[in-house]
């Protein structure tokens, strides 16, 4: 079978490949967890609750595996020390870049196209269970959460032109901040509020190329 691929990359494009690491032996399960956000709150003197929608996290992916170092492991893929494997595996995952100073953007691929995940490393648990009579680890448990990633061209894309959802919209030659702000909200009203949320210091003339911020308004308090 096909071992567990993680590909990292600089930028959110996902374009060119900077590093990879394998899964030297593929876990036995993987767990993707799903969250709802809403809000709880009980009135005062109110039963039950009502729970309001407040928005969807990030898809989790969990990964356990094993590195090991003792050379014991049938079809095991690496004869490296294991201090050196997890190092590989941290810089490919963990380490910041020096360049964007954030860690890189990952693909956690198995099985063809059956798990394909675009994400960022959350959270990582090494625990050493095995060393030397004098101390060197010989094995490690590493337990990694990943949070699915979406850039903002593919946040717009799943948005549509919802009103009530942030949108991210780069500007053309020759667009005007009114008719933007209309074929978002379906109504211009709000088009001197996008100027200021931008900083810009004209709402009639667009330098194209302005990667532009359309937050949520409450059009029932407009």
């Amino acid at each position: 079978m096909d071992k567990v691929v993680i590909q990292s990359y600089d930028t959110d494009d996902f374009q060119d490949e900077k590093r990879r690491f394998y899964l030297p032996i593929n876990p036995e399960s993987y767990t993707k967890n799903f969250k709802v956000g809403l809000e709880k709150t009980t009135g005062h003197g109110k039963s039950g609750t009502n729970p309001k929608y407040i928005s969807t996290p990030p898809e989790e992916l969990k990964l356990d595996f094993v590195l090991d170092g003792t050379g014991t492991m049938e079809g095991y893929v690496y004869d490296t020390p294991v201090e050196d494997q997890l190092s590989d595996f941290l810089d490919c995952t963990y380490t910041l870049n020096a360049e964007t100073h954030r860690p890189r953007f990952l693909v956690i691929v198995w099985g063809g196209d059956y798990l394909s995940f675009k994400c960022v490393l959350s959270n990582v648990d090494v625990n050493h269970t095995l060393f030397t009579s004098d101390g060197k680890p010989l094995r490690v448990k590493v337990s990694a959460t990943f949070l699915k990633y979406k850039n903002k061209k593919e946040q717009q894309q799943s948005q549509g032109n919802s009103p009530d959802l942030t949108h991210y919209q780069l500007s053309k030659q020759g667009d005007r901040l009114d008719l933007m702000t209309n074929n978002i909200y379906n109504d211009p009203k709000y088009f001197l509020q996008i100027g200021r949320v931008n900083g810009l210091s004209s709402v009639r003339n667009i330098k194209p190329g302005r990667d532009l911020y359309f937050p949520p308004f409450d059009k029932n308090n407009g």
